[in-house]
């Protein structure tokens, strides 16, 4: 529950205001605290009366009030929240936020607030679209802001598609979660993680790769750093990009250079998570200059084997610190994964195959099996990389509450 906690509900001036009531009246029932900041666009939509009388406070809406002139303290609330909650952020109030135009009580209010802030957008499919928006949007996360994020439906211009503000009760459960996670046995723990490919050069322009996205690693590096950690991500050539701000990203290329920044960081990291899709091969020579179809007979490639990142690892832990691979299969797929936790000395490995429909590189789901020394193990079932990576941070959460 949120019983205790200091909510700031920011509303803004958009259709969607009306499930601000619903969601106003779900963090009270919670045991939440609630502080209204309305625009006054806002008050077009929705009543402070009606808000009013939900929350047991006054609605803010002004820097003062007209009749007494009281001051209204923005900072004195953002100093008083445990969190803040703009719903519905518009795309004018999600502009101002990340340019700090503070030109009403509730952007002046966010740009005081010290506790996390969250915002659930609503516009409409082109809005939200935009390439204004999705700029705006993405600096709001480089600067720590959660994004809850909007749903698919119909809209108030009756078009159908992205843009519908998330539901009140998911809004609610995101706080609660959120709290929740804050009290998790890995807040403070130090976490490196890779994600991504490995490239190694032919010549200048080739490459032996794979098709790793890296979306798993960096779900995986999201919400460790949503959990408190303290979150290095080691990656490989990727065109996605943390949403937490708190998560240092180190960029490689190889296997070797991947293998030399997990060796400086892995000394004084808690736990580790071999979520690369490293290259297990290499060019024994790389050409300086482009080989030219034209000019030079058809080129033989001799093979090198790469260093084995997680084994290498393994061979240097140090008790109490954990370690976690991850086995893409395509046959064999359980007794494959076994031999290689036994034989790199991990903590957990994570398997997947690519027979599952819906695992597997650059889609956004993922079926995995967590399997554990002593061979219990626990399947996620087909779910958005986000959920499964939330589920492999619990396994980690248990083994040290066990």
């Amino acid at each position: 529950m949120l019983k205790g906690k200091h909510i700031i509900l920011g509303i803004t001036g958009g259709i969607a205001a009306y499930k601000s009531v619903s969601l106003l009246r779900l963090f009270v029932k919670s045991g939440a605290e609630v502080q209204v900041v309305i625009t006054p666009a806002g008050k077009e939509f929705i009543t402070p009366v009606t808000l009013s009388a939900l929350s047991g406070k006054p609605v803010i809406s002004e820097f003062f009030t007209a009749n007494t002139g009281q001051w209204n303290s923005h900072v004195d609330i953002g100093l008083w929240a445990d969190a803040m909650v703009i719903a519905p952020a518009t795309a004018s109030t999600i502009a101002k936020m990340a340019h700090g135009v503070a030109d009403n009580m509730l952007v002046t209010t966010y740009l005081s607030a010290k506790a996390p802030v969250f915002i659930a957008p609503a516009m409409d499919l082109d809005m939200m679209a935009h390439p204004t928006t999705t700029r705006n949007l993405r600096q709001l996360r480089a600067d720590g802001v959660r994004i809850i994020e909007p749903e698919e439906g119909e809209l108030a211009s009756h078009l159908v598609g992205k843009g519908r503000m998330a539901e009140p009760q998911e809004i609610h459960d995101t706080l609660l979660e959120f709290f929740n996670r804050r009290k998790s046995p890995l807040k403070g723990r130090k976490l490196l993680i890779t994600a991504g490919p490995t490239y190694e050069k032919i010549d200048p322009v080739r490459f032996i790769g794979n098709y790793s996205s890296g979306k798993m690693g960096y779900a995986i590096a999201d919400e460790a750093a949503r959990r408190g950690m303290e979150v290095t991500l080691v990656s490989g050539p990727v065109a996605v990009s943390p949403e937490e701000a708190g998560v240092n990203v180190i960029k490689v290329e190889s296997a070797r250079e991947m293998l030399a920044a997990c060796e400086k960081a892995f000394p004084t990291s808690d736990v580790a998570i071999m979520c690369a899709a490293v290259a297990d091969y290499a060019p024994a020579h790389r050409s300086d200059r482009k080989i030219k179809r034209e000019h030079d007979e058809v080129p033989v490639i001799e093979l090198v084997k790469n260093p084995d990142i997680a084994a290498t690892l393994g061979g240097a832990k140090h008790p109490g610190q954990r370690l976690v691979g991850f086995a893409l299969e395509t046959d064999n797929e359980r007794s494959n994964a076994i031999e290689k936790l036994k034989r790199k000395n991990l903590d957990m490995i994570v398997l997947n195959s690519m027979n599952t429909p819906g695992a597997g590189f650059g889609v956004d789901t993922n079926d995995v099996t967590i399997i554990l020394p002593d061979g219990t193990s626990t399947t996620s079932g087909c779910l958005p990389k986000k959920e499964v990576a939330a589920i492999i941070l619990d396994s980690i959460e248990s083994s040290y509450a066990g």
